[in-house]
């Protein structure tokens, strides 16, 4: 049997976020520039909608259920994205993004690794952005910038090995807190604790310097240099049928929309009429 891969998206909806909504707008997004993409949702959502589940090639349920039922941010499963998986070779993506162009020619690189998480954001221009006012906590503790947005992971004790780091830090936070540079009150993101993890196994084993493709367009307000996290309202976004542009400027890059409504532009855009 021929090798698997395909991209995966974790979305759980909370009591304000409808986060398979989401999903499915980066399922018609990636589906529109690589129609033979292989994409998988895992939730533990007990009901989706018919039209939405005929964007994914397969739903897949959190191995051990949702365990943080409670919470707004249902960040704490994130780890078991590497068991859930059903490819081989895996990309995930965070629920709220929209692909503009495909990214297939990413494999060839990202095939000769086993766990690759993204080093590198950029503003709606492409530039690579050098803002800190989000890593206050990276660069306290002099951790491996790295964004969980897009990680590329393959079934190898090394991810595994990484997700399980993932695991622990979730389920020992606390402990972490004591010894580590940050406010008491400081609550763990998945990009901490991948952060953390990259670290503990060495950066060598766990990025890829020099491989700033694999980076992704971030819409947060000071990445951008602009007056509100409301993007939507402040700068000039239009979704044609072959481009999506941003005050002109053309996106290349995976896209971090953050503003969760701009989900439903994407799917009053660019879903057939038929689906």
């Amino acid at each position: 049997m021929s090798n698997t891969r395909g991209f995966v998206v974790v979305a759980q909806n909370t009591k304000t976020i409808n986060y398979i909504k989401c999903a499915a707008a980066l399922a018609v997004s990636l589906k529109r520039v690589m129609p033979d993409a292989s994409i998988t949702l895992i939730t533990s959502d007990s009901y989706i909608l018919p039209k939405t589940v005929a964007l994914f090639d397969n739903i897949v349920k959190l191995p051990y259920g949702d365990l943080s039922p409670d919470s707004a941010w249902k960040l704490s499963n994130d780890w078991q994205v590497f068991e859930a998986s059903p490819y081989d070779y895996t990309i995930k993506l965070e629920a709220d993004m929209f692909l503009p162009r495909s990214i297939e020619h990413w494999w060839g690189v990202l095939e000769h690794r086993d766990v690759v998480v993204s080093g590198a954001i950029r503003n709606f221009k492409g530039e690579i952005s050098d803002v800190r006012v989000y890593r206050k906590f990276i660069d306290d503790n002099e951790l491996p910038d790295c964004y969980n947005a897009i990680t590329y992971f393959n079934k190898s004790a090394t991810a595994k090995e990484f997700f399980d780091i993932v695991r622990h830090v979730f389920d020992n936070w606390a402990d972490y807190v004591a010894i580590l540079k940050c406010n008491v009150k400081e609550e763990v993101t998945t990009d901490w604790a991948y952060a953390i993890a990259c670290h503990l196994m060495g950066r060598e084993r766990t990025m890829l310097p020099g491989f700033d493709e694999m980076s992704m367009t971030h819409m947060k307000q000071y990445i951008n240099g602009i007056p509100t996290e409301e993007w939507t309202s402040t700068l000039v976004h239009e979704c044609l049928p072959d481009v999506l542009r941003v005050n002109s400027y053309v996106q290349s890059y995976p896209f971090h929309y953050h503003v969760k409504s701009f989900a439903d532009i994407i799917l009053e855009r660019y879903t057939c009429p038929t689906t």
